[in-house]
């Protein structure tokens, strides 16, 4: 028979792999965003070259030419620079809702763990208290680092992000 210790870390390992399976989820979700709009712009570049080409077979001069090649070489920056854009956009997306998930899982989590440590150490024949009060820093410790360590990448996605389309 479990005992209250073995059932409450039974269902932080629960959660933890619920966790797991839902950040998996979302990396796969979002990697198919990525992947999908990579496939779309790729295709319009596609379908752009090749009525440049029929256009620049067309051309009457070679200023004609290069005139369509630059427009050509133009849209194409155009379409990969928002591409990218939007990459940034879904990746500073997922970066926040990542960073969000896990400090409330840690938050719970650290909350549930400090509770069956409590239990565990109540029978134990030792300073329960102090021991106590060293796990609950521990774990306030860690989630404030996380929280800093997920509000400074996400400052820098939104600065790189944000420096990327000033420059453009």
């Amino acid at each position: 028979m479990a005992t209250k210790p073995e059932e409450s870390f039974a269902r932080m390992q629960q959660k933890n792999l619920e966790m797991a399976t839902r950040l998996a989820q979302m990396s796969i979700e979002n990697s198919q965003r990525i992947l999908q709009l990579q496939v779309e712009v790729a295709k319009e570049i596609f379908e752009d070259g090749v009525q440049s080409a029929r256009r620049l077979a067309e051309a009457k001069s070679p200023q004609e030419a290069m005139e369509l090649r630059a427009s050509y070489s133009r849209q194409t920056a155009e379409r990969m620079f928002s591409c990218s854009q939007n990459i940034s956009a879904i990746t500073a997306e997922v970066q926040g809702e990542l960073g969000r998930l896990m400090s409330e899982q840690l938050n719970k989590g650290s909350q549930e763990m400090f509770d069956a440590m409590q239990q565990m150490l109540a029978g134990m024949p030792l300073n329960s208290k102090a021991a106590a009060e060293a796990l609950q820093h521990t774990f306030d410790t860690a989630r404030k680092t996380l929280e800093q360590v997920s509000k400074a990448s996400s400052e820098a996605i939104a600065s790189a992000t944000t420096a990327s389309r000033s420059k453009h």
